[in-house]
């Protein structure tokens, strides 16, 4: 009898245990979702810093356009990791995430399995140089470590006939230092980036006329003259990123943006 009593014990303090976490794990996405969305820039009329859904991510139009190829944007609204000294153990470390990556990415070359897998397209009506295709468990997954497996979002182009797989991103949350970083991808191979110093209209509300003053590509990047023009500054809008091409020939061609 005793023992009965100690296995139905067992059982509902699992059961507790286990609401509790799914509990957490929603709230914790929902504030993921929350600065994430900050770093949208829309088309004219959408919100961006209201609209909290977690389709939202840093890689809107504006942040893809603000950072192809990564060497021609070291302007105010974009932070990158300092590179490190190559060296031959980061170089091995860095081809086997490459290895590992190319090969779990290899399904995901018909973009449908990747759709039914949980990567969904942000903003497919648009035209970036990449689209964005996000799994949701993989992003709040790797706020608590990586695997290169398993990247937050996959990176196609646009065909005629659907798209076609060139890449994917992996991503990291803001307060991960650089040395936290390197455990991940190592700084010697490539750099994370962020996006920072961000300004956005008062309403929150991003329209053609002000992306001259606002946004990724607006002149506003301190929080004295955001303030000035009534705006919402942003120090720094969603977590690192870094982009990876596995199929390219070289490490330079691989690791750059």
């Amino acid at each position: 009898m005793s023992c009965l009593v100690f296995r139905k014990s067992t059982r509902c303090l699992r059961s507790l245990l286990a609401c509790c976490l799914v509990l957490s794990g929603s709230q914790l996405s929902l504030m993921d979702g929350a600065i994430w969305a900050q770093a949208g820039e829309p088309i004219d009329g959408e919100p961006t810093t209201q609209n909290m859904d977690m389709d939202h991510h840093e890689h809107s139009v504006g942040a893809i356009e603000s950072m192809t190829p990564h060497l021609q944007h070291t302007g105010p609204h974009m932070k990158w990791t300092a590179l490190r000294p190559a060296n031959a153990e980061d170089a091995q470390r860095g081809e086997q995430i490459v290895h590992t990556l190319r090969d779990a990415l290899a399904k995901y070359k018909d973009y449908r399995v990747a759709m039914d897998e949980g990567f969904a397209p942000l903003h497919p009506e648009r035209k970036p140089r990449h689209y964005h295709f996000v799994n949701k468990q993989h992003r709040f997954m790797a706020r608590f470590r990586f695997d290169p497996a398993e990247p937050s979002a996959l990176l196609y182009k646009k065909t005629e006939s659907g798209y076609e797989l060139e890449g994917a991103m992996y991503t990291a949350p803001k307060v991960l230092s650089e040395d936290q970083l390197n455990e991940r991808v190592p700084l010697s191979v490539a750099q994370w980036h962020a996006h920072i110093n961000l300004c956005f209209p008062p309403d929150g509300t991003m329209r053609r006329g002000s992306r001259k003053q606002f946004g990724f590509k607006g002149r506003i990047s301190t929080e004295s003259e955001c303030q000035a023009a009534g705006g919402q500054f942003r120090p720094q809008a969603g977590g690192w990123m870094i982009h990876v091409y596995p199929f390219k020939a070289t490490p330079v061609e691989i690791w750059t943006h």
